[in-house]
């Protein structure tokens, strides 16, 4: 049970602690504070995971579902970051409103399980494709050196430090096997950081500095703020969540052959909102389900949630031990960066792969995928596109995620709910040179133009 669950928090690790090294460098955050936020993931993502596994009255699905920090609201948090003009009240605007987010998504959990069918494969794919490409460009910013202002950034050095951890993740992924494989991007940040101390960019202060125990006091970064933007921001985010735990819950209930019914959603629903509400008071951020460590579930054949819930005591061990959580502190940006490249490229590519389910022979669906990314990638392409609209209203339109989900589920509305015909799923799209015109085909054309 032990090695098994430190097979889940390895395989996890880094998807816990890239959120808060991505929003603590944004706010401006000291080594040692950083650690601090890193920790208070961990531990928080512990709590959450036991919610979620053993359960308490209706709340936790029992399944064994690791619960961390979620991807989906990096981006929202770092347009919070940007249109707050004292970055010291950044966090606690952000733990106001993601306690706010929790607190309705707890209300809304029972009947959001029965809203599914607005929720399809064309909607959560397009916006886990849209969590992972809004993420790229911070790995890429991350491969080019810790400061954007110093005249290293962007040098050969530090791309060559990225590139050469890049390679080790791809090498491990390719030629390992089993837990090897698992724990590759862990694996390849220890390696990546080792080639880099040569190279002077390798800091152990926060390591020598943290305390061998410690416990994250809470709002240790102020009293949560409330401001409306922010909180429909985040609102907005919890939605995409709770979607994204809905899929991963209906995925894990046929792994282990106990499939979720409408009240293990509502139950498992309940556990990440409450556990996203709670986690701001420790200093931590949203949480949700981990899909990698459904693959996990699946490929060792383990299925028992006490070994899940195991693994979330590591994670409280963990968040509890400031040394242990500043580790991650020391590896360079680069190397994180290079990381990164994998981490989030992955993410992007499980939307992809949901969107491959998506039925996208159809028009309607094309349409849908087309628009809503489209929309979501305004904001990345185009930084300044919103200039002109009022700073609250930025935050908003200035994460894709938020944009293109809204979008996703207005056309699913729209096109695949609203007045429906029988002509609705004609195919329109040309036909590849070769492809042989049947009558069919030709009258289907003929009647569309």
């Amino acid at each position: 049970m032990l090695t098994s669950g430190l097979q889940h928090v390895a395989a996890m690790y880094a998807g816990v602690v890239a959120p808060p090294l991505i929003v603590g460098a944004a706010v401006g955050l000291s080594g040692t504070e950083l650690t601090f936020l890193t920790g208070a993931s961990l531990f928080t993502a512990g709590l959450a995971t036991f919610l979620q596994t053993l359960g308490v009255w209706k709340i936790g699905a029992r399944l064994p579902f690791v619960n961390g920090v979620t991807f989906a609201g990096v981006a929202p948090m770092l347009a919070i970051v940007d249109t707050t003009k004292d970055k010291a009240d950044a966090l606690p605007v952000i733990f106001g409103a993601i306690i706010v987010a929790g607190l309705l998504g707890f209300l809304a959990a029972p009947f959001f399980s029965r809203l599914v069918r607005f929720f399809p494969p064309v909607v959560t794919g397009s916006v886990i494709t849209l969590i992972g490409v809004s993420l790229l460009p911070v790995a890429f910013g991350w491969a080019q050196g810790p400061n954007p202002k110093a005249d290293d950034y962007g040098s050969t050095t530090y791309l060559s430090l990225a590139g050469i951890t890049l390679v080790v993740v791809l090498l491990l992924r390719r030629f390992t096997r089993g837990f090897l494989k698992q724990v590759a991007v862990l694996v390849g940040l220890v390696i990546g950081t080792l080639i880099a101390i040569p190279f002077g960019v390798t800091d152990f202060t926060p390591v020598t500095e943290a305390d061998v125990v410690g416990f994250p006091t809470p709002f240790h970064f102020g009293a949560p703020q409330f401001a409306l933007a922010a909180m429909i921001s985040m609102c907005v985010v919890m939605l995409v969540s709770m979607t994204e735990s809905t899929a991963d819950m209906l995925a894990l209930g046929e792994i282990v052959e106990r499939p979720a019914d409408e009240k293990t959603i509502a139950a498992g629903l309940r556990a990440d909102t409450l556990g996203s509400a709670l986690s701001p008071l420790f200093n931590g951020f949203m949480c949700s389900a981990f899909a990698q460590n459904i693959g996990l579930v699946a490929m060792t054949r383990i299925r028992s949630r006490f070994v899940v819930a195991c693994g979330g005591g590591f994670l409280v061990l963990m968040g509890l031990s400031p040394v242990a959580a500043s580790l991650i502190s020391v590896v360079p940006r680069p190397v994180l960066g290079g990381a990164g490249v994998v981490l989030f490229g992955s993410v992007a590519a499980s939307g992809i792969q949901t969107l491959a389910k998506a039925g996208l022979e159809k028009d309607n669906n094309v349409l849908i995928v087309a628009v809503s990314l489209a929309v979501g990638i305004i904001p990345i392409t185009k930084p300044e596109f919103y200039h002109a609209f009022p700073e609250t209203a930025k935050i908003i339109l200035d994460s894709g995620i938020s944009t293109g989900c809204v979008a996703a589920v207005l056309l699913n509305v729209v096109f695949n709910h609203l007045g429906r015909r029988k002509d609705d799923d004609t195919v329109t799209a040309p036909m590849e040179p070769g492809d042989e015109i049947s009558g069919t085909a030709t009258a289907k054309a003929a009647h569309v133009h």
